[in-house]
């Protein structure tokens, strides 16, 4: 009988999907820091050029680091963060079915923030 163990793959494919799938939301977000003034959404009262940087850290620069798998469980706290505010503050009153992405999210950084990269990346290298 075949044993063999996948979870470095599994791991690999949840950094892929939810990593890349995130950049596809993130990177249009990057030309509104040409705009000035910056227009954004501030949910967390921390002015419109902050609330850009921080979403543009939890939905480029980390899902990038994720991808690659380097530092992979520290680049998850940022973006689950911004999911985690995406779905329970800009989404709060909006129903279950406009909050499902941003939760769907939410569980797949918090996963990969639990399990680690994998074998398969630049931090098990």
């Amino acid at each position: 009988m075949m044993t063999k163990n996948f979870n470095d793959l599994a791991l690999l494919l949840m950094r892929l999907g939810f990593g890349g799938l995130m950049l596809t939301h993130g990177i249009p977000k990057l030309s509104k820091l040409g705009d000035s003034p910056i227009e954004f959404p501030d949910p967390i009262g921390v002015g419109a050029t902050a609330s850009l940087i921080l979403t543009l850290i939890g939905e480029v620069v980390a899902p990038a680091l994720i991808v690659i798998g380097y530092k992979t469980k520290l680049a998850a706290i940022p973006a689950a963060i911004t999911m985690l505010v995406a779905a329970f503050v800009v989404h709060f009153s909006d129903p279950l079915g406009t909050k499902e992405k941003a939760l769907l999210y939410l569980i797949g950084f918090v996963v990969i923030f639990l399990a680690g990269p994998g074998k398969y990346s630049i931090d098990k290298k």
